[in-house]
Parts: C-alpha cells; structure tokens; sequence
C-alpha cells in the first residue's frame, strides 16, 4: 500500500532508454504509485495511447525519438496529464519554450521523485476538478431544458455527460478527499 493512498491512484509512465535508470526509478516508485517503464520515446507514446497516463516522467536524451520530440508530439495529441522532465541534459535556455510541468535533474533521490508525484497529482486532480465542475454545471443546464427522452438523442449533451463522467471519475481517483465533488453535487442547479 502506499503511503499516500491517493498517489496510490496516479498511472505514472516511466520514459527512458538506459533500462536500468527506467528500472529504477520505477522500483523507487513501486508501491507507492501505478507505475509502468518504457525504454524509447515511440513506445512512450503507444503507451500513452494505450491507457490513461497522468504523469510522464521523460529523459530528454534517447535515440530514436528524444524526450523532446515525445514531449512535441503529446501537445500535438493534446495529452491530458504532465509531464515532468528527469534528466541529465543540461536545461539550456531552450527549456523557456518547451511544455512541460516540471524538470529534474539526474539523479533523483527516492523522496524526491514521489514528492513530484505527488505534487503533479495534486495539480492535474485540481485542474480536473475544474473543468469536471464546468461540464457538469452545462449537463445540469441541458438537463432541465430537454426531457428524459431528448436526453439520449441530444448529441451535446450526451457528449458532455460523458465527458463529466470521465472527469468525476478521474478526480476521484486522484483527490486525496473527493468531499469537495460531494458538496457541488449537493447544489440544487435545476429550475423549481
């Protein structure tokens, strides 16, 4: 069990091409997050496409594509997680125009790299959190302005009541107390 059950929760992906640093940064991370290691940026990605990721922990410099292209792709794609940069590189100045959410040198001590877990969880939770409270608040609104059968055939509201699902879901996985998606439920947005 981890120590902090709600990083317990975060699907962290591990990108780098010396399998043993990978290796062990995962095994820093074993037990107190979900954690999974690739070795090359194109099986980064694929990972990625495969299931929801919500922090990349990316080495800048691998052969093939570098933790730079990777990063360039995933705002392409519209990745919806951070990124945290774990690396030897030295940063540059460069590193002024690159998205990313966090950079670590190497190396990087146990308490450290689940401190940045930690701290990216909190954040992506937050940034869910929002966006989860305004697609429900538009959901409510269709609801109480089309009947039960207009619901399923109204293809914008069947879109954004998904979308809400998905988000409540994720920001109850990552939010260490999820009282708070309990008490803007309990608002009463529907007209009398």
């Amino acid at each position: 069990m981890a120590e902090n059950d709600s990083a317990a929760a975060v699907r962290t992906l591990v990108v780098d091409d010396e399998q043993e640093v990978a290796d062990a940064y995962a095994l820093r991370l074993q037990g107190y997050c979900d954690v999974e290691t690739v070795y090359t940026g194109s099986a980064a990605l694929s990972a990625i496409d495969d299931s929801p990721v919500d922090v990349v922990l990316l080495d800048r410099h691998m052969p093939g594509l570098s933790g730079d292209e990777v990063l360039s792709e995933l705002v392409e794609r519209g990745y919806y997680g951070r990124v945290v940069m774990v690396t030897a590189v030295d940063p540059g100045v460069k590193v002024l125009d690159m998205p990313f959410d966090d950079y670590l040198c190497k190396p990087v001590e146990r308490e450290d790299i689940r401190a940045v877990i930690d701290q990216q969880r909190r954040i992506l939770a937050s940034e869910t959190l929002g966006e989860y409270f305004t697609a429900e608040a538009r959901r409510a609104v269709l609801e109480s302005e089309l009947s039960s059968e207009e619901h399923s055939e109204h293809e914008r509201y069947t879109d954004v009541a998904e979308r809400a699902e998905r988000l409540e879901n994720r920001a109850r996985r990552l939010l260490a107390d999820d009282e708070i998606l309990d008490q803007f439920d309990a608002v009463d947005r529907k007209e009398m």
